[in-house]
């Protein structure tokens, strides 16, 4: 199925991927604005980024995103992966009137009786990815796996799924597969764990001094019951009992999530624009490949930043140009179905006024 390409272009773009993955850029870029400018596309095509995220500044009809994406696969000359967080809730890019309100993953939990929440939460996401799908949107960067606390940030608390670990794992894993079964793939984040920040890390480092026991009974379940998912989001978070430098710029960390988590495949890293991060562009980007981060994440679009950030960063290859590809695999063109049918049985599970 092609996403917003002609049936050429697209066989061109597959065979470009699989014949040169790993010349492409450990990058997932932003762009300006609702069209590709000419510097960027020049840019694109000399930086070769591995894929491209959307946000509400690129956001306006169903044909203007899906002529973007286009525009932006065109400028990598492949069927690049394209972005964007639609969590539902504060964090959702595609709104009404052309797209759907969804509610906040907690609220949505809650809007379903108990034991019709995994049933209505794969039906949700299936019906997401289709409105993903139809302007040629591949990847959504959900389900959050982060537990809720008590002391949880509010930035981040009704963008979870729960405050138990299992019922977090077992929401988070019907929302992927109904990604996957849509021909969209999902990214968990924020690994390892970002429920018991206090801070928002957009504005600050938040700093978690709970014990390395606590963490794995807690923080770290729902991703380990996760871990043969395709894509996965760091966290910007200082875990006093692991390390002094934030996850994603922390070797120590990203081994933990490779071997005790067991997660396999592809790593991003959170916004690397984000205030948790110190130093230059240049410098997150470096010490976050450095740490074993697969891509780097930067989604403001601004230019200066992006050719910073595509030399620190470098070209995939080895490992990290394997998951890429691994990942890109799981990519699938969905099974046709009733999406009429899809949305009533949807309905008939949501109570208390709550809708899609």
């Amino acid at each position: 199925m092609s996403l917003g390409r002609g049936i050429d272009a697209e066989t061109a773009g597959r065979a470009a991927m699989l014949s040169g993955l790993g010349t492409a850029g450990a990058t997932i870029f932003g762009c300006a604005g609702l069209t590709l400018g000419a510097d960027e596309a020049a840019f694109f095509r000399e930086a070769d980024p591995w894929g491209f995220i959307l946000f509400a500044r690129n956001i306006d009809t169903p044909e203007q995103v899906a002529a973007l994406c286009a525009e932006l696969r065109a400028s990598v000359g492949r069927e690049a992966p394209i972005l964007i967080d639609q969590e539902g809730g504060r964090v959702q890019r595609l709104r009404p009137p052309h797209w759907r309100e969804w509610l906040p993953p907690l609220d949505q939990v809650a809007a379903f009786a108990p034991e019709r929440v995994v049933r209505g939460l794969w039906l949700r996401a299936r019906l997401q990815a289709a409105e993903l799908r139809a302007i040629g949107i591949d990847v959504n960067c959900a389900p959050t796996c982060d537990v809720a606390g008590p002391a949880t940030h509010p930035f981040l608390r009704n963008r979870c799924f729960g405050t138990d670990p299992a019922a977090v794992a077992a929401h988070a894993r019907a929302t992927a597969e109904g990604f996957l079964a849509g021909g969209v793939l999902p990214v968990i984040k924020h690994m390892p764990g970002h429920g018991r920040a206090t801070a928002d890390s957009h504005l600050n480092l938040p700093v978690v001094t709970a014990s390395l026991t606590e963490l794995r009974l807690s923080d770290f379940a729902p991703f380990a019951a996760l871990a043969d998912l395709p894509l996965a989001m760091s966290a910007h978070i200082r875990f006093t009992a692991l390390d002094a430098a934030p996850a994603t710029q922390s070797p120590v960390v990203l081994r933990l999530m490779r071997e005790e988590i067991g997660f396999a495949g592809l790593i991003m890293t959170d916004d690397i624009g984000m205030e948790a991060l110190s130093g230059t562009m240049a410098e997150r980007a470096a010490a976050s490949v450095a740490a074993g981060c697969d891509v780097v994440l930067h989604c403001k679009g601004t230019l200066a930043e992006m050719e910073a950030v595509a030399g620190a960063a470098g070209r995939l290859s080895g490992p990290a140009a394997r998951r890429a590809e691994a990942a890109l695999a799981r990519r699938l063109s969905p099974a046709d179905v009733d999406i009429a049918a899809l949305e009533a049985e949807f309905e008939s599970l949501t109570h208390g006024g709550a809708h899609g």
